[in-house]
């Protein structure tokens, strides 16, 4: 093993450098070049510690720059899906609530196996969060991010 590893960083054993990651705007993780090939940051750090590199590997925080150990988590798709942060062009401030135009209200709707499910209509927005909030309590337990 060449690296060691420290608080979501790799050192080269050698002179226990830390290893320069790189990031680029077609790539949004830290990356780390392994011979001559580059690679995310995060699952090399994985590998480092399980000893297998997973098909999806997940910042748990959502902070893609945190490489610890404890907040990386091996994970499905549509598990890394639920765990996205909120999009910044949605016509609300909240996630899985939206501007309904023909109803005039807030709606709350979120994907649920597969299926686009509706949780109401709403005339107060805090009111729509709050129940998109457990909703995804419910519905996406420890995936779930509510923001």
């Amino acid at each position: 093993n060449t690296y060691t590893y420290q608080h979501g960083k790799l050192f080269r054993k050698s002179n226990g450098k830390e290893v320069i990651c790189s990031k680029s705007k077609w790539h949004r993780y830290l990356r780390i070049g392994i011979n001559g090939k580059a690679e995310a940051l995060h699952r090399v750090i994985f590998l480092y510690h399980h000893g297998y590199m997973p098909k999806i590997t997940d910042h748990i925080d959502g902070d893609r720059y945190n490489n610890k150990i404890e907040n990386l988590r091996e994970v499905t798709q549509q598990q890394n899906c639920l765990n996205k942060k909120h999009h910044k062009n949605s016509s609300s401030p909240f996630k899985n609530v939206y501007w309904h135009k023909v109803m005039s209200k807030w709606i709350v709707c979120m994907n649920i196996n597969g299926a686009r499910k509706i949780f109401g209509y709403f005339d107060d927005i805090d009111l729509a969060d709050l129940v998109a909030q457990e909703a995804r309590s419910k519905y996406h337990g420890e995936f779930a991010r509510n923001y």
